[in-house]
């Protein structure tokens, strides 16, 4: 029996205004693929499959597409809602797609009705925990004091109530639980968004002891916290955060209801992301920063001054540089000043625009920009006279 875990697919997100749904179709080219070859039984998302509570038409199709293609490569697929998701919109026509293979999780009353996959030996059942928002759970879980914690802590006690009757029944499973949620140990990457208002909500990963493996979503960076419990990380990076992760999934092999082996499944990005730092004119010549060329780029310049159209020269060499941010090395030219300082100390109205300027751009004015307010002020003086 053959796993595959996955997450965060977050299909329709855009990065930094670029359009992702090709990359994403490419990332699922890969999963139909290592489905095929791999002989992958099942695969898990666990979570924010869209990117958007309603996603549009374009995405829509992409996952109906991706649904049927992994079906007909022989897998099921149990998927359980996200925060980004709506789970009412992506639970809907549930009933009839289980009859397909497409097991959906999205409701608190399904929390404890595993999908049984027949392993040979000891079958594994998989329960999907869709994301647990305390305030809209706590009533259906029978919680008093709502918080990421006890709601979790309540569906978990569900999962063991039907595991303890399935044990007694004489029917023992190996049990499979997705949730997503912050777990107590992982690490954050700035594509995530708070699971609550004003913090994360971490649970303790305690919580899921006990089960032959705990698969995990919504941190975007592939990582084990424990043998039995891993992130599985989204398949694309999503923040700059993420360039130098490897973006992919866990592939899981059980052997009479015990998983023998986890391996790490790659897909590679059709492009990279970079990550630049240093003066403009270091960046632009040097030639260890070739691959750079054709990745999508955050560029830090540190010039003492902000260099005149930064972006465009960035881009005559770094042509799809989407971040431009500025940082003199050992802080800005001269000592920092507020805009009310700078008006304070004003000598003229001359001194008072080109104060402006470089309070606004971080770089003082040129001397055909000097030239230009001179020109204005002048015209501005001979106006009021006139009057």
């Amino acid at each position: 029996m053959r796993i595959l875990h996955t997450s965060d697919w977050h299909l329709g997100r855009s990065f930094h205004g670029v359009g992702m749904l090709p990359a994403q179709a490419e990332f699922i080219d890969r999963l139909v693929e290592t489905v095929r070859e791999r002989r992958v039984d099942a695969v898990l998302i666990a979570g924010d499959v869209y990117d958007r509570a309603l996603p549009g038409v374009d995405t829509v199709r992409l996952l109906d597409s991706a649904l049927e293609r992994i079906t007909a490569a022989g897998a099921v697929v149990v998927l359980s809602s996200g925060n980004h998701d709506s789970a009412a919109r992506l639970g809907f026509g549930s009933a009839l797609f289980e009859r397909a293979g497409v097991h959906l999780r999205t409701r608190y009353a399904d929390i404890a009705r595993p999908v049984i996959l027949p392993a040979g030996g000891m079958p594994v059942a998989v329960y999907g925990i869709p994301y647990l928002e305390p305030r809209l759970a706590a009533a259906e879980l029978e919680v008093q004091e709502p918080s990421h914690f006890t709601v979790t802590a309540a569906a978990v006690a569900r999962i063991r109530a039907d595991l303890l009757a399935r044990e007694q029944a004489g029917a023992p499973v190996a049990a499979v639980v997705m949730a997503h949620t912050f777990a107590s140990g992982g690490i954050s990457s700035d594509s995530e968004r708070d699971l609550a208002v004003g913090g994360l909500g971490a649970v303790p990963l305690d919580l899921f002891d006990g089960f032959a493996y705990t698969a995990l979503g919504h941190l975007h960076g592939r990582q084990q916290l424990r043998e039995d419990a891993r992130y599985s990380g989204s398949p694309l990076p999503y923040s700059f955060s993420e360039a130098r992760q490897d973006k992919g999934g866990w592939l899981l092999e059980f052997d009479d209801g015990v998983p023998v082996s986890v391996e790490a499944v790659t897909w590679p990005a059709r492009r990279r992301l970079a990550v630049l730092r240093g003066r403009l004119a270091d960046l632009l010549a040097d030639p260890a920063l070739a691959d750079a060329e054709t990745a999508y780029c955050q560029v830090t310049l540190t010039d003492r001054e902000r260099p005149a159209k930064a972006m465009d020269q960035v881009r005559t060499r770094f042509l799809d540089t989407l971040v431009l941010a500025f940082e003199p090395e050992g802080g800005a030219a001269g000592p920092a000043r507020t805009y009310s300082q700078r008006l304070a100390g004003a000598t003229d109205d001359l001194d008072i625009c080109c104060g402006f300027l470089e309070h606004v751009r971080s770089r003082s004015a040129a001397q055909e920009e000097k030239g230009l307010f001179i020109e204005v002020l002048d015209r501005v003086r001979e106006a009021e006279a006139a009057k």
